[in-house]
């Protein structure tokens, strides 16, 4: 069983590196109610650190799959008024925004994909002004997780539920460097870290990326004074906070019309409760013009066909094959982790953030300099040990920045 104290240090880490808690500042998480002891944790650390209200949504898997597979079409359809102005009204109010992520990996696989499409593209429509806030900085935001019992056997399925979980808390506190002395001053050096690789690639400014590995030859192209990013990012409002934890990336938004070639996925992708494995997508000026599945291609086909902007990608990160996540050595079945242990692409929406004067920009702006705009944002893990990476300059010059899958480079 997980010491008590341990997950009073998570909760502290999440909330002053996480987030940055500021005095007097609204916190909202979003918890399954299988986490409650968890939320009950950060709910009182955060009223310690000063917070004026904590908010936690909460989230149940039974109900939903229950939702997905007997509901009526109208409901399946509609986002409720009052769900979207209850988060809005929170952002307009400069909140924390804490999300726990831990879904069962296989929740819906049973439901009809079009019926997950159908609610996922309804509440893409109703919630993309407070989705603005989150992917422009103009509050403070993070994604954990804290383990499930179904996600836990899924990762550990030749154990016992309590040992499952009880491996997967130990995974967790590693991977968020919890179990170190000083967690915060971890963090602390971690990020430093990642913001020399930002520095590196900021001042290069290379024109294309071009990868290679096995069933991958893909040329990104990128946007005239991109900016890349990872480890901390800083609110509108001058807070300094981390959005993922655990986090090993350094990302920036591609040339939304200017990729092409095929990517193959090395990890399973999680997809609103239904796992897409073994997948191929080939691009052509930037939009995907073919792909294919061994596993989910019918929910592959539904995510493609979410919006317009859900065929171009909006991200593409950097992930050293070394991570901890990476040497862990499982599949997590959770985005959050397997993204950190892999260089990975995101189809649909780009972070306005990621091109030097973004955040002020209209979706014209930022469509004339080749930000891609969606309703969804779905990270898939390209990376492996064999994955090489070459920077093109303008002059068309060529530079390593991956060989097998690491570095090329001393920051």
């Amino acid at each position: 069983m997980v010491k008590q104290s341990v997950l009073e240090t998570y909760a502290d880490l999440v909330l002053q590196k996480g987030v940055n808690i500021q005095k007097n500042q609204p916190v909202f998480i979003n918890a399954p109610i299988e986490g409650a002891s968890f939320a009950r944790i950060m709910a009182k650390k955060a009223y310690e650190l000063g917070a004026k209200d904590v908010h936690i949504s909460w989230a149940d898997d039974e109900i939903t799959r229950l939702t997905y597979t007997y509901a009526s079409e109208e409901v399946i359809n509609h986002f409720p008024e009052w769900k979207i102005k209850l988060q809005e009204s929170y952002a307009e109010d400069s909140a924390a925004f804490i999300s726990i992520h831990a879904t069962d990996p296989d929740l819906l696989k049973e439901v009809d994909a079009s019926r997950v499409a159908a609610a996922s593209k309804a509440a893409g429509v109703a919630l993309k002004k407070f989705r603005e806030y989150i992917m422009n900085d103009k509050v403070t935001w993070t994604v954990i997780s804290i383990p499930t019992e179904s996600w836990a056997k899924k990762i550990f399925p030749d154990r016992s539920t309590t040992e499952a979980v009880e491996l997967l808390w130990d995974e967790i506190i590693k991977m968020v460097r919890v179990d170190q002395e000083d967690p915060i001053t971890a963090w602390d050096k971690h990020n430093d870290i990642l913001e020399k690789a930002n520095d590196y690639l900021n001042e290069k400014q290379y024109e294309k990326l071009v990868l290679k590995a096995p069933g991958t030859n893909l040329e990104v192209g990128l946007p005239k004074d991109h900016i890349w990013q990872g480890g901390t990012a800083e609110s509108e409002q001058g807070i300094i906070f981390n959005p993922n934890m655990p986090t090993e990336e350094v990302f920036t938004a591609p040339h939304k019309y200017n990729v092409n070639g095929t990517v193959a996925s090395t990890k399973p992708l999680n997809y609103g409760g239904n796992l897409i494995d073994e997948f191929h997508l080939t691009f052509e000026d930037g939009k995907v013009v073919q792909y294919g599945a061994k596993q989910g291609e019918e929910v592959l086909k539904h995510l493609l066909e979410s919006d317009e902007g859900a065929k171009r990608i909006g991200e593409i990160a950097l992930v050293p094959d070394e991570s901890p996540v990476s040497q862990s050595g499982f599949i997590f079945y959770n985005t959050l982790f397997d993204e950190n242990a892999s260089c990975h692409i995101a189809l649909g929406k780009a972070y306005p953030t990621n091109v030097k004067g973004g955040s002020a920009m209209d979706q014209e702006e930022l469509d004339k300099n080749g930000i891609n705009d969606s309703m969804v944002h779905v990270d898939f893990m390209i990376g492996s040990a064999e994955m090489d990476i070459d920077g093109v300059k303008e002059d068309g010059t060529t530079e390593p920045i991956f060989r097998k899958g690491t570095w090329a480079i001393d920051f």
